[in-house]
């Protein structure tokens, strides 16, 4: 479905659940105990860990019961906005920030003001740029379940084949190691890349809205200001597309599904990604290293990418308290480590120290790197047509397009997309 089309028909929807919410949300008192259903999508370790610590917290008091539904993420956009317009949708729903933001915006989820107004509920010790992302317009409608940054993995192999003995920290660096780590074979053709620098279809674009704030630009600020047209983005933009056309470190026309395929195949020496990536490793059996995407002009920027749970409006107000009492729970320091540890996602509780989560080093290293982490497109409805327009403008430019032209045409789109 198109994308306006899909978000008209959320809209009809979501207008129908938010007056329905509305009429819902006076107190009830309950003969036992506050029954919740909560949908989410992990459907791998972190989701056993998570199933894992619901039953925990069910079994730690008698007034709050939480049903798990757990679906994919697909499943869950697909079949959520008619449950819950039938009354018989779930109560806590987990969802990606881009669908979160939409969902806030028609109604369908509840603000959660009281929540992080509470001080008993100690939010402050929550990582703050993982709260931006369930931000819209001043108001959090949403507690965060996962934040992690787009980090750098290498095969450590290849690193000591060409000689080199530790990770580049600087953007120079970053070229010249990946100049000395792509192979040519005399076809054109390289049997191995320095780097898969995808130009199109990564998370969320999360590379280059990384590479763009290490540059000193950005995309879009406050959810509303489009700021993609920059000096600071077209230097950028000219760096690495000199880097990949001239020096040829990583081939042109890459998805992120691509440069994923590409390192997991021994044929490119890095990759700027995500967790998933370290079974990747283990399955394709590579030796990985992981590090910080190297600094730009302005330091270390990693876009983290995430997943939120909010209340929804079919929710009673003595559900959304029962909700309220779980993300308390959820966020405290010994569920944080837990969470951490079986999930594979840096702790949300900033107390917990690197040291900590030891035990698993990919979720220690992630956890050194979350001072780094901002969230992706933080306050914007429409990500999804932002994200186009940004595919579009990295895409072009990597096969010749003039930079200052399409930095213009990604700006008009991407007003369009922010003032729906």
């Amino acid at each position: 479905m198109k994308t306006k089309k899909w978000m008209a028909a959320l809209a009809v929807i979501g207008t129908t659940i938010a007056l329905a919410g509305c009429s819902s949300t006076s107190a009830t008192t309950s003969a036992g105990p506050v029954k919740l259903s909560f949908w989410e999508g992990y459907t791998a370790s972190d989701g056993v860990e998570l199933q894992k610590l619901v039953k925990q917290f069910n079994s730690s008091q008698r007034q709050i019961q939480i049903t798990m539904h757990t679906k994919t993420w697909a499943v869950i956009g697909s079949t959520v906005l008619p449950a819950l317009a039938a009354k018989n949708g779930p109560d806590i729903l987990a969802s990606p920030p881009d669908v979160m933001t939409v969902y806030a915006n028609e109604g369908v989820l509840q603000p959660l003001t009281d929540f992080y107004s509470k001080s008993s509920n100690d939010t402050s010790a929550i990582n703050q740029s993982a709260l931006q992302m369930s931000e819209l317009k001043g108001t959090n409608y949403a507690v965060p379940l996962g934040f992690v940054p787009l980090t750098m993995f290498y095969n450590k192999a290849e690193f000591a084949t060409a000689g080199i003995t530790s990770f580049p920290k600087t953007w120079d660096e970053w070229v010249a190691d990946a100049k000395k780590l792509t192979i040519q074979t005399g076809t054109g053709t390289p049997s191995q890349y320095g780097l898969a620098l995808p130009d199109h279809q990564t998370v969320g674009n999360g590379v280059w809205t990384s590479l763009f704030e290490s540059g000193g630009g950005d995309v879009v600020k406050d959810g509303k200001d489009v700021v993609v047209n920059s000096a600071a983005n077209k230097a950028t933009l000219s760096f690495f597309t000199d880097a990949v056309t001239t020096d040829h470190i990583s081939p042109i026309g890459l998805s992120g599904i691509d440069a994923d395929n590409l390192f997991t195949a021994g044929k490119a020496a890095m990759e700027a990604g995500g967790p998933w990536l370290a079974g990747s490793c283990v399955a394709s059996k590579i030796s990985c290293g992981i590090a910080p995407i190297p600094a730009g002009p302005s330091g270390v920027a990693e876009s983290g990418i995430g997943v939120t749970a909010g209340v929804t409006s079919q929710a009673g107000a003595e559900k959304k308290a029962a909700a309220e009492t779980f993300f308390a729970w959820f966020f405290k320091h010994d569920q944080s480590v837990a969470w951490a540890l079986g999930s594979g996602w840096p702790p949300l509780n900033t107390s917990v120290s690197a040291t900590e989560v030891s035990a698993n080093t990919e979720v220690q290293e992630l956890t050194e790197q979350s001072k780094y982490t901002k969230p992706l497109l933080p306050g914007v409805v429409d990500q999804v047509d932002v994200i186009t327009a940004l595919d579009t403008l990295t895409q072009k430019a990597f096969a010749g397009g003039d930079i200052p032209s399409l930095l213009s045409q990604a700006e008009k789109s991407m007003k369009t997309a922010v003032a729906k």
